[in-house]
């Protein structure tokens, strides 16, 4: 499987056309070229010329700086970092003026080193298709971040056996970001539909560490665990918890978890899964994955009531009656009040052996309430209540 996870991974071998054009869609510009010698990329947002914003990385490190300036007249001077912690301390500037394909100038260090500036908008190798869905969509998406991981490998690290399944996992060197594929146990088609999905993924949690890296500037945390949590003939499902400092007040963690559908290689959402509304679910309700098209107002307004009308009540009664302790109502203002519904409505939830996983969601004050142990729907409840895609659910 490790030449077709080369082959699917970003530098795909052989790419034959050229978009014509690097243009994001909120008027973000790609430009390549070279400060001195060494080659870069850069992604400038002119649009509002007196705040320009921007930010470029070394290919051979590919770790973004951040720029922000100003247009005058044909002059575009910018500033390379922050002093976003109140140090003060001197920045490199680049002072550029445009060109018919791009800009030239120069980059001056706060020692007065200065060295030529020369880039031309980006033209990008068109993806093949052998190339991972995920990579291909980027070109016309976020071309600098398409750039960005055509330098980038996948390195194998442990064989693992869960559930019967031979897992390959991969580890991208530079931001330590890792992630499984499925080795054995599926068909060949299923396997490669679940693969691109968790290929893309991990691809995804790269371009999230280089933004976290990029927001907090010097004082960052990035690290993230994934974990499969069931794999069947039916479905694929991990969590992936992360743990993170971008910048602001605190640091702070999450869950985010992949549940993806073995048959179509659809990532699935909660209403796939289980309804308990009135009428049809509504099919991918999460609208995440590539080709979806985006919820209208109405249907966005229906789900939002759906969720907190009568998904949440359902719940709470549902962990009610299987968990009367865990359920209790507090008595104390530090109790975990898993009563309360503000808590259930953007639960993280994923398929266990025994049955579906609905994590709690509490303010910062209350975050060691945060992931409870114990709150599985039974498959057998899970089954009386069957979502928009027909599952083949485990007996529990």
């Amino acid at each position: 499987m490790l030449n077709g996870l080369i082959r699917l991974a970003p530098c795909a071998a052989v790419l034959f056309s050229l978009i014509p054009s690097v243009h994001a869609d909120d008027g973000r510009r790609v430009f390549t070229g070279t400060l001195g010698k060494t080659p870069i990329v850069v992604e400038l947002n002119i649009t509002q010329q007196d705040e320009v914003t921007g930010r470029y990385f070394y290919e051979k490190y590919r770790r973004d700086l951040p720029l922000s300036g100003a247009l005058q007249n044909s002059t575009l001077t910018l500033t390379e970092g922050n002093n976003r912690y109140g140090d003060d301390k001197p920045l490199s500037t680049l002072e550029l003026e445009e060109t018919g394909s791009g800009w030239q100038g120069e980059w001056k260090s706060p020692q007065g080193k200065k060295l030529p500036v020369k880039l031309i908008e980006a033209r990008l190798t068109a993806p093949t298709s052998s190339t991972l869905p995920f990579i291909a969509a980027l070109p016309y998406s976020e071309p600098y971040e398409y750039l960005r991981l055509q330098g980038l490998k996948l390195k194998p690290a442990k064989k693992e056996n869960f559930m019967g399944y031979d897992l390959q996992w991969w580890t991208e060197p530079e931001t330590k970001i890792s992630l499984f594929s499925v080795e054995s146990g599926l068909s060949k088609d299923d396997q490669q539909r679940v693969n691109q999905q968790l290929l893309g993924r991990l691809w995804n949690e790269v371009i999230s560490y280089h933004g976290c890296q990029l927001q907090g500037g010097e004082n960052v945390e990035f690290m993230q665990q994934a974990q499969p949590k069931m794999i069947s003939p039916a479905v694929v499902s991990l969590n992936i918890s992360t743990s993170y400092y971008c910048g602001g007040a605190h640091p702070d963690f999450g869950d985010s978890p992949l549940n993806i559908d073995v048959k179509t290689g659809h990532p699935l959402s909660l209403e796939d899964v289980l309804w308990v509304g009135e009428g049809n679910p509504l099919l991918h309700a999460e609208r995440d994955s590539l080709g979806d098209e985006p919820l209208s107002t109405d249907e966005s307004n229906a789900r939002y009531q759906y969720v907190s009308k009568e998904l949440v009540p359902w719940v709470i009664k549902q962990f009610t009656a299987l968990y009367p302790t865990e359920m209790k109502t507090p008595t104390g203002d530090d109790d975990c009040n898993f009563q309360d519904e503000s808590i259930w409505g953007t639960s993280p939830w994923y398929f266990t052996e025994k049955g579906l996983y609905l994590g709690a969601y509490f303010a910062r004050v209350q975050r060691s309430c945060d992931r409870p142990d114990w709150s599985i729907l039974p498959y057998s409840l899970v089954k009386q209540h069957p979502g928009a895609v027909k599952l083949q659910l485990p007996q529990g």
